[in-house]
This record gives C-alpha cells, structure tokens and sequence, in this order.
C-alpha cells in the first residue's frame, strides 16, 4: 500500500492505495465521490473523465499514484459553491442533453475542458471533442446544444414532444 494525496474538489485528501489502483477507483471508492462512471473498462466511453490539472482525462486510464499532488475536478466540483447546478450543467438540464445520464458527468467534464480551450465553438467543434465520449440513449444533438448554450451562444429551445 501506498500513501496518496491530492486535491479534490479543492479540498485536500489522502488514502492508501495499491498499485494498480486506478485514479477512478480512489474516487469512487474511497472518496466516495460516485459521479464518476466507470462505463466500459477500457477507456472507451468517457463515463469516467475528470480533470486533472485542468486537463481531461479518464480516470480509468490512470493510476491513483500516478496524480500524486494532483489538483483533480470530478463532476460533484463543478457545481457552484451553493450547490446549485453551475453552467454547464444547468445548461444540460435545459436543453434535456441528458436521458439515463450514465454519460453525462463525463458529458459535462469534456464539455467544460472545450470551453475553457475555445469559449466559442462551432457545431462541428463540439461535435469533434465528444469523439471519446459515447451515449447509448441521446443521439448527441441536444448535448450539443448544451454544450454551445453554456459558452453564451443562441442555440434553438429544446423541441417538446407533441401533446
């Protein structure tokens, strides 16, 4: 076992880990921050991204050890300090950029990393960005909308089933 420590959420932690311990592990596990998803084990989805120095990354394709020191933001850190949603994810929850939500945090995590590189991209940008990350249930465009709504942008009101 080996000792870790880290910021989390901007908050100071530490635990004991192994080896092979993956970083999405610690935080579901031990830390108990369970927005995290592990979707796929093979780093195929995007359920499971996280920031890591203000970079994302899946958190299944890295150890606990390996972000030793690390500043790391899950999907519970990008709420506001009120604890209501913050623009990103408000803006999901606006434009219904979310069904079962399995991929949402991950969702929200890629789309908060584009934003912060280009405050205004395109359709087809966000569409680009999301290649690593997969929905079973969406079918991505209301994502998108999402997304290009939380940089400011005008995007169409989500369309409402008839009645």
């Amino acid at each position: 076992m080996t000792r870790v420590s880290m910021k989390v959420n901007g908050k100071d932690v530490a635990g004991e880990v192994e080896g092979r311990t993956l970083l999405v592990d610690f935080l579901r596990e031990d830390l108990r921050l369970t927005g995290t998803h592990v979707g796929c084990d093979t780093s195929q989805c995007g359920a499971c991204v996280v920031h890591i120095d203000g970079q994302p990354v899946k958190a299944c394709t890295i150890f606990a050890m390996e972000v030793e020191g690390a500043d790391i933001t899950t999907i519970e850190g990008m709420a506001n300090e009120d604890g209501t949603l913050g623009v990103i994810q408000q803006a999901f929850q606006d434009h219904h950029g979310l069904q079962c939500g399995f991929c949402t945090p991950g969702m929200v995590m890629a789309g908060a990393a584009l934003l912060k590189e280009n405050p205004k991209p395109t359709e087809k940008e966000v569409r680009q960005y999301l290649e690593g990350n997969i929905c079973r249930c969406t079918g991505y465009h209301n994502i998108v909308k999402a997304i290009m709504a939380a940089s400011g942008q005008q995007v169409d009101p989500p369309a409402m089933a008839a009645e």
